[in-house]
């Protein structure tokens, strides 16, 4: 399958300046000794090795700060700095490591905890990032490839064949944060919008992104193993079953909360959205609030869509019980 693009690349990046861009990696911990080794060990076998490892950890109980300094000998305390998180949620702590001056880097990467990178997923995603210009928001996301708790292969993730847009980014998030590699002026388009209330920081950077007309990768070859076991914050989304639940949460309400947090957060950066972003932004925000028989005409005027039919059709749903 071709891989989405939306802009031309650059013909001017050479080899070596792939080799020496730095990446930093953005890794949140809280209890994850179990897998925290391995997923370790995979960042340090990258084939691309001009990276530091920035890990914030939300006051971990187990093994896991005993583990991370055990690698920080090893790698030197300048290539893996450990700092206490804010220890309110995932989002907020990776969120407060893309906030942070004091990481300085050309690309950063956000890093679950108790996944197993790809030998090449950062070298994969600097060869599209760096055709990128400079001063235009990038970011690099892919599928996964789904492992037990042992390590075994037993999926994929669902293959997206939509392009990644606004109007998309609005009611789903495109890909999981653990793929997200994003240039510089993406992370300034995060620290323009500060540290506000968001639902997950996956989904803030495909809609910021997006919004801001930046380019947007989706990769359809894995980059990660993305395990799956009984901690996971997130699921797979990968099997008939796991579809079929996200369209009940989206019709138990959730969906409109988190709706709503995401255009509180989105209404108060609008100078960060292109002026075609912000008329979609409004539209959606009406039709969410229309009358029953306007709701579903507003809502296909706003163009906002789902990557799969049965997530239209859970959207459609949501929208005539006002659940959106």
């Amino acid at each position: 399958m071709a891989v989405i693009q939306l802009a031309p690349h650059r013909t001017d990046v050479n080899p070596s300046q792939s080799r020496t861009a730095r990446v930093a990696i953005l890794m949140s911990t809280h209890n994850g000794a179990q897998f925290l080794r391995e997923q370790l060990d995979s960042l340090i076998r990258q084939s691309h090795q001009n990276w530091t490892i920035h890990v914030s950890d939300d006051d971990s109980r187990d093994a896991t700060l005993a583990i991370l300094q055990e690698y920080q000998q090893r790698l030197s305390p300048e290539r893996l700095l450990i700092r206490r998180g804010p220890c309110r949620g995932f989002a907020v702590n990776f969120l407060s490591q893309a906030l942070n001056d004091d990481i300085q880097a050309d690309y950063f990467a956000y890093c679950d905890q108790d996944d197993v990178w790809h030998v090449d997923k950062l070298a994969r995603a600097l060869d599209w990032l760096q055709q990128q210009p400079d001063e235009a928001a990038a970011l690099y996301c892919s599928r996964t490839r789904l492992v037990d708790a042992q390590g075994r292969p037993c999926g994929m993730s669902p293959l997206f064949s939509r392009p990644p847009t606004f109007r998309n980014a609005l009611v789903q998030s495109l890909a999981g944060g653990n793929t997200m590699i994003f240039n510089g002026a993406a992370r300034r388009l995060l620290q323009q919008a500060g540290n506000i209330p968001i639902v997950s920081h996956d989904w803030w950077m495909y809609m910021l992104t997006s919004g801001s007309g930046g380019r947007i990768h989706y990769d359809p070859i894995p980059s990660i193993d993305y395990r799956q076991h009984g901690a996971n914050l997130i699921g797979s989304n990968s099997s008939l079953s796991d579809r079929v639940f996200r369209v009940r949460r989206m019709l138990s309400g959730h969906f409109q909360q988190w709706n709503e947090t995401n255009l509180k957060a989105l209404r108060q950066q609008p100078a960060l959205l292109t002026p075609a972003n912000r008329k979609v932004l409004e539209r959606f925000a009406h039709a969410r609030k229309a009358s029953l028989l306007q709701r579903l005409p507003a809502l296909t005027r706003s163009g906002v869509h789902r990557q799969t039919l049965l997530g239209n059709l859970g959207l459609l749903a949501a929208a005539l019980l006002r659940k959106v």
